[in-house]
């Protein structure tokens, strides 16, 4: 059984040069461009079956955190989807949550308990 489903995840962000660009591009409704296209994510796919362990590895600006937010239903999509069945926790800031005198197993635990999440279905 899947715990996640992630199909061509996409997500931009328009950078603006300055503030004031947001709201001339609002003005002119969109007939003229103020900002540039960011893609921090292009069409990513996975799947995560239930007990699974999942690592993102990649350089710094490579989208790790942004595919993390999307999962967690932190950020919305640009295009494509995530399908997800069950409760998803985040802790998507380092130093949020975590104590650093835990392992970071002690720390999930610790999280769910927070959330009122019960030991056994933890584990």
């Amino acid at each position: 059984m899947l715990a996640i489903e992630a199909q061509q995840l996409s997500k931009v962000y328009r950078i603006y040069a300055n503030p004031q660009d947001r709201l001339k591009e609002l003005l002119t409704r969109g007939r003229r461009r103020y900002h540039q296209e960011f893609w921090a994510l292009r069409d990513v796919s996975f799947r995560a079956g239930v007990g699974t362990t999942l690592g993102l590895i990649g350089d710094n600006g490579a989208g790790k955190s942004t595919l993390l937010q999307l999962v967690a239903g932190v950020l919305r999509p640009t295009s494509g989807q995530v399908i997800t069945r069950g409760r998803i926790s985040t802790i998507l800031e380092l130093g949020t949550g975590f104590n650093p005198e835990f392992t970071g197993r002690e720390n999930a635990l610790m999280s769910g308990t927070i959330m009122g999440i019960s030991p056994k279905e933890m584990a």
